[in-house]
């Protein structure tokens, strides 16, 4: 693949400011290697985590022998083992997302992010996976820590082609399906979709344990309307124009989008999903840098 493409979707300043900022899951994962996050297994290795009577087959070196004298019983010591996680990201690829030049299209700006988290989790030996979609899924690379993983990831974000509408519930349904157990999700989306439908399927992966990270992805246009003069808006996935003055629209929009913003929102808080808002204008270095300090205090106050 050429050199190009990775340096299309990984830049080595942004990678520079999260490269000693470790991606922590917030609850407890199970994974199958060793690693550095807590597990909700107890086993016999790392940090301690309690004690269990002593019953039959039980290895003798790991009883307790200071409670056996003040009890007169025998106990297992157990412990937290530590494990890898699974981190999943799901890129919305459809047509909404077109909107924006250069690196501040929402596609693009959502799948350089993508790609660097990608990179980050894997260089601190853990698994990440790549799925995307509009429709229906359009490609899912299963989960690995090695390296060319990024290669792969950025290969196939490089063949995309956003022109179709979202079915974002039943997508994200069907690649819910698809994933083991308590991992982590990152979805990638402007959430232009049907919130509802959003709703149930976000219902479905806190069933399984997963812990959710919506990272809404918006132009700063849709944000602010700084537009001005008689302005053509055109659909990107429906077939419509409208010929309008955006000065007299301006108020009504924002109304919609921070009604809309609320109800996702609210969808959020109900089912304990983290939700990011990311403006493409911002610089992507900071974005990561905020969202990782947040998170780093989230996690030291659990």
């Amino acid at each position: 693949m050429p050199r190009s493409v990775l340096n299309r979707y990984l830049d080595p300043d942004v990678l520079s400011r999260i490269a000693h900022r470790p991606i922590e899951p917030r609850g407890l994962v199970i994974g199958n290697l060793a690693g550095a996050h807590k597990s909700p297994l107890s086993g016999f290795a790392v940090e301690f985590a309690g004690h269990r009577e002593y019953v039959p087959g039980d290895d003798p070196k790991h009883i307790d022998w200071r409670v056996y004298f003040n009890r007169d019983k025998y106990f297992i010591k157990q412990y937290e083992m530590e494990t890898n996680f699974v981190c999943h990201l799901l890129l919305d690829a459809s047509a909404s997302m077109r909107y924006g030049e250069g690196r501040q299209q929402k596609l693009l700006y959502a799948s350089r992010m993508a790609a660097m988290l990608g990179y980050s989790v894997v260089q601190q030996s853990d698994k990440v996976s790549l799925a995307t979609f509009d429709e229906r899924i359009l490609g899912v690379i299963s989960p690995s820590n090695s390296m060319s993983q990024i290669v792969r990831m950025t290969s196939h974000l490089d063949e995309i082609e956003p022109v179709k509408k979202t079915n974002m519930g039943a997508c994200l349904s069907e690649l819910c399906g698809r994933m083991g157990r308590r991992e982590i999700v990152m979805i990638f989306s402007d959430f232009f979709t049907d919130l509802d439908e959003l709703e149930a399927a976000l219902q479905q992966l806190r069933y399984n344990k997963h812990e959710v990270i919506l990272f809404q992805i918006m132009h700063h246009d849709e944000l602010d309307f700084q537009f001005e003069g008689m302005i053509k808006f055109v659909g990107l996935e429906i077939p419509e124009e409208l010929l309008a003055q955006p000065e007299e629209m301006r108020q009504a929009y924002l109304r919609a989008v921070e009604n809309f913003n609320t109800r996702l929102e609210d969808v959020c808080t109900r089912n304990m999903v983290e939700r990011v808002l990311v403006d493409t204008s911002r610089d992507m270095g900071e974005v990561f840098v905020d969202y990782l300090n947040q998170r780093s205090l989230l996690n030291r106050g659990r």
